[in-house]
């Protein structure tokens, strides 16, 4: 991918040297759908990082001072459509990254590439996430009624969530 700047921030693909990064919020990430993604190591962080610097589509957010991995995004196209997400270190939460981040994405894949549509799924309990897909301009389009998270209860079960909040966003007008 090319790499994107905005006041604060670096968007690029992942290096290997992202890996204490990636840990630190893999470690124990904070929503449900991405607990398949918990690191346990380093080495584990390593080979992730390794493995998302060769995917254009998994992208690194990086703070200009000293290049720290603080986040990622994922921009996944389909067509003229492209599935995007957002997991950001809850270390840097409230402070507006994540919204300076999805919105210069938003515009590279709108404006340069002439994606048509972006959609996201959200959970039902993940209010940042709602509100940062309203203030993209996004619209809240339909719900899943059962949604199978990446854990398991005490039993080996899938906890099944109530409710997946399905985001779409036009960007450009149907031809």
């Amino acid at each position: 991918m090319k790499l994107i700047e905005t006041d604060r921030l670096v968007l690029r693909n992942f290096r290997r040297r992202d890996a204490d990064g990636l840990l630190a919020y893999l470690k124990s990430p904070v929503a449900s759908c991405f607990l398949s993604l918990t690191l346990q190591d380093i080495d584990a962080a390593t080979a992730e990082a390794d493995r998302r610097a060769s995917d254009d589509a998994e992208i690194a957010v990086c703070r200009k001072e000293g290049d720290e991995l603080i986040g990622d995004l994922f921009a996944h196209p389909e067509d003229d459509t492209v599935s995007v997400g957002w997991n950001f270190n809850p270390a840097y939460a409230s402070r507006g990254y994540a919204f300076e981040a999805a919105h210069a994405i938003f515009a590279d894949l709108s404006e340069v590439k002439g994606i048509r549509r972006l959609y996201a799924y959200v959970e039902d309990h993940n209010l940042p996430s709602q509100k940062l897909c309203e203030r993209l301009g996004m619209r809240r389009e339909g719900l899943f009624l059962d949604y199978i998270s990446f854990r398991n209860d005490n039993a080996g079960r899938p906890v099944i969530l109530p409710v997946l909040t399905g985001f779409g966003r036009r960007t450009h007008a149907a031809i």
